[in-house]
């Protein structure tokens, strides 16, 4: 599991309505998980509108945009083992040189 970073914000802070002390820590909201994940909550709210980023949800009467901590948390190490640079198993450094074919020889 990754760390927190030491920014993060105290999830039993965060004022979610009719909220358990179990569920104050298990969810954030837009601004905070921004924070937890260093983006800012537009980048958020527009990766949400693309379908893409970290999975959200609408909770409570309101339908507050929600973030589970695990989910993002999970979505971090997907994007870790996505990219090349962290992930030594789809480095390019790594891969069999290709040739290219000579397109008027058809060789």
């Amino acid at each position: 599991m990754l760390a927190r970073p030491p920014s993060a914000p105290n999830p039993s802070a965060i004022p979610v309505p009719d909220a358990t002390p179990a569920t104050r820590q298990a969810f954030l909201s837009v601004k905070d998980a921004a924070e937890y994940i260093g983006l800012s909550p537009h980048t958020l709210y527009v990766w949400r509108h693309r379908r893409n980023g970290p999975p959200s949800f609408r909770m409570g009467p309101r339908g507050r945009v929600m973030y589970r901590i695990e989910a993002l948390d999970a979505w971090i190490r997907e994007q870790e083992q996505a990219d090349s640079r962290s992930n030594t198993t789809l480095s390019p450094l790594d891969a069999a040189p290709q040739r290219r074919s000579d397109y008027a020889t058809g060789a």
